[in-house]
């Protein structure tokens, strides 16, 4: 399962796909087994290794040549990207260049983030059947830049501007804060995770895709193993440094933590557990969430589970809340008890289900105790009012 991105401000979402074309993923597991049962059976197609080149932000052709005793009915690509539970599939070009050989190509568009790994396989469709050809992968690299690499036990940074010291400054501060966090929160075994750090605000943005906001400066996409930083040169010796990878970390961490097929935690609790974990509840985002507080623009918790507002003053607000609303609930709770709170949706729990088990009251009792806490009161929700008589269709 592929869950939703995890940004920073500043100081995301999935990657895109445009498949040319798509079959209902039952149909095409149910044509793959069938292909390869074919190939088994009765090899009536010889494919040569595919191919495919192509960097970020270019077209990536996929291609391959292959013999077929008889002309193929249909050539489809079948193509996964990490997370994918089901296979893409793109109908090919196919160009016949002998007697009994052809060659399949095709051109897959769209946004994807650098360090994606596509995995791909060719299947011809015949009158007597359909068959796979053999399986490879292809990686997307961001290729304007010349990567520097530094490699420590758990975590890789690459990175374009700066000297070593200041890589080995950030990979320091990677490595104690995934080892931090894992703790925390019972993650054993992580897997290697490569974070980029991007020197220019634009080319950080176009990597990260076409509607990352403004005042985005990190994401994690814990589907491929990857965070991503924007570091620009007058930040490099900076407390942002520290910030931004502990920050990132946490998130991916957090998905490992409450993986599972059935749902995902609210975005506040997400976003509260990287920012407590990065910088804590700060006098900043304290005051902002008092002054919202006193003018009645608090947004109730229950508005933050997907994702944040979009103007500046509303998306900082919702980092406050969520930070405030995690700190109270260590405050009140304990970290054991927040510790559990986030584990339990691994189980599959629901939000309510998981705050009895962790607090043994609801979530909304929680959340009525927190804006206690800052002096607000719980906003009227916006929509039609139940009370209100609604047309009724005659008869």
């Amino acid at each position: 399962m592929s869950w939703p991105r995890r940004v920073l401000r500043p100081p995301g979402r999935a990657a895109s796909f445009s498949p040319t074309f798509v079959i209902a993923a039952a149909f095409t597991i149910a044509l793959a087994v069938a292909g390869q049962g074919a190939v088994l059976a009765q090899p009536l197609v010889e494919f040569e290794q595919p191919s495919a080149v192509g960097s970020f932000g270019e077209t990536v052709t996929f291609e391959t040549d292959f013999r077929s005793a008889s002309p193929p009915r249909r050539v489809d690509l079948l193509l996964t990207t990490p997370g994918d539970d089901i296979a893409r599939v793109s109908i090919a070009a196919v160009e016949q260049t002998g007697p009994d050989s052809w060659r399949a190509v095709v051109h897959q568009g769209g946004h994807v983030v650098p360090n994606t790994t596509y995995r791909y396989q060719f299947r011809v469709v015949g009158d007597e059947g359909a068959v796979l050809g053999p399986a490879a992968s292809h990686s997307v690299i961001d290729e304007r830049f010349e990567w520097q690499r530094l490699a420590g036990e758990d975590v890789t940074v690459w990175w374009h501007r700066g000297d070593r010291a200041f890589a080995e400054r950030a990979l320091a501060i990677a490595e104690d804060a995934l080892a931090s966090a894992s703790e925390l929160l019972g993650v054993g075994d992580v897997e290697p995770v490569d974070f980029f750090i991007y020197a220019d605000s634009r080319a950080f943005r176009q990597a990260m895709g076409p509607d990352t906001r403004e005042n985005v400066g990190g994401q994690a996409h814990p589907d491929i193993r990857t965070l991503f930083g924007l570091i620009e040169p007058r930040q490099l010796g900076s407390d942002w440094v520290a910030e931004l990878v502990t920050h990132e970390l946490a998130h991916l961490v957090f998905d490992e933590a409450v993986d599972n097929p059935y749902g995902y935690p609210p975005t506040w609790l997400n976003e509260g557990l990287a920012v407590y974990l990065s910088k804590g509840f700060d006098d900043a985002d304290r005051a902002q969430v008092e002054a919202a507080a006193r003018a009645g623009s608090i947004i109730p918790l229950e508005g933050l589970r997907g994702r944040f507002p979009t103007r500046p003053t509303r998306f900082g607000l919702a980092y406050a809340e969520s930070v405030s609303a995690v700190a109270y609930f260590v405050d009140t709770h304990g970290q054991d008890q927040l510790v559990e709170l986030i584990t339990s949706f691994a189980d599959g729990r629901s939000l309510e289900e998981a705050f009895r088990a962790a607090t043994g009251d609801g979530f909304l009792a929680f959340e009525d105790a927190w804006l206690a806490s800052v002096g607000a009161e719980r906003p009227a929700p916006y929509g039609p009012d139940p009370d209100e008589p609604i047309p009724t269709p005659p008869a």
